[in-house]
């Protein structure tokens, strides 16, 4: 899988790398099994410092998208719990809300949505 970061945006680096893996598990470009980089492999790679690369493994790992051990590294595992639903349900009010806040009406936010959700449809099918 290919990251693309940028390194001089506003979001920091370690959560570009969460988002980018997030959507490579929905897209099916990563599978449930699939190995990742290595921390100091992934951080050679983007030229940026391992620790980075860490922070987002580990919040992946606590979201419940990555297993990590010493052994095989981080592998993917896509399963979602109660704890994500009740999170996930959280962050998706507060995107509805900006969205209303900017001035979308109904109609405009699911036409957001469907095409959001259409860039994953190989994965959904």
């Amino acid at each position: 899988m290919l990251l693309s970061i940028d390194l001089t945006g506003e979001v920091p680096i370690y959560q570009q790398i969460r988002d980018r893996v997030v959507e490579g598990i929905a897209s099916g470009e990563l599978a449930e099994g699939e190995a990742l980089p290595s921390t100091r492999q992934l951080a050679v790679d983007l030229g940026i410092n391992f620790h980075t690369v860490n922070k987002a493994y580990d919040l992946l790992r606590r979201e419940g998208l990555l297993v990590i051990n010493r052994k095989s590294g981080a592998i993917v595992r896509a399963r979602t719990t109660p704890q994500f639903t009740a999170e996930w349900q959280a962050r998706l009010k507060t995107l509805l809300a900006e969205a209303i806040a900017h001035g979308l009406d109904e109609r405009e936010v699911l036409e957001h949505c469907g095409t959001a959700l259409r860039t994953f449809e190989p994965a959904t099918r």
